[in-house]
């Protein structure tokens, strides 16, 4: 019985590296599956290719890695629920958007016995986003690309039919 009252912070921070190992495996899962499927939309762009389209896969880009982020959140929020560590679902998930987004407004919180997972969720969203930004970076070079040499184009029509 004592090991409910008193914390064990190695279990803390050995429970929250497998979770934060699966959400990163999953993150990189997604991420690659995500990837892999705007690239091979982004082969079938061509200067004829109208911006609406575009600005649909984008869109369509940005949602996808939304939802991983929810999904991801969701494998840190049911065990805090199922374990009871958080009696509530909808508080657990609170708990754990908070925690992920690193927001820590602190309205809901861990037992005593399990407050150290809060720096570990934290952790985890620091670094899935972070990877996420360097995605859409690589996602908005190529838009750019894309442009300068739709101007490049243009620019040569322009001076064709000046002639």
């Amino acid at each position: 019985m004592d090991h409910l009252t008193h914390p064990n912070p190695v279990l803390e921070i050995l429970v929250g590296t497998v979770f934060l190992i699966v959400v990163i495996f999953v993150h990189g899962v997604g991420i690659r599956s995500i990837g892999l499927q705007f690239s091979k939309s982004w082969a079938h762009v061509t200067p004829a290719t109208p911006h609406w389209r575009l600005n649909l896969m984008l869109a369509v880009t940005i949602a996808a890695l939304a939802v991983l982020h929810f999904a991801e959140t969701l494998i840190w929020a049911v065990p805090l629920y199922v374990r009871d560590i958080i009696p509530s679902m909808r508080d657990s998930y609170y708990y754990v958007l908070e925690s992920y987004t690193t927001l820590g407004e602190g309205n809901v919180t861990l037992p005593d016995r399990w407050r150290l997972l809060g720096p570990v969720i934290g952790m985890s969203g620091l670094f899935t986003f972070g990877w996420t930004g360097s995605v859409l970076v690589s996602i908005m070079t190529d838009f750019g690309k894309f442009d300068r040499l739709q101007a490049r184009r243009e620019r040569v029509e322009e001076g064709k039919t000046e002639l």
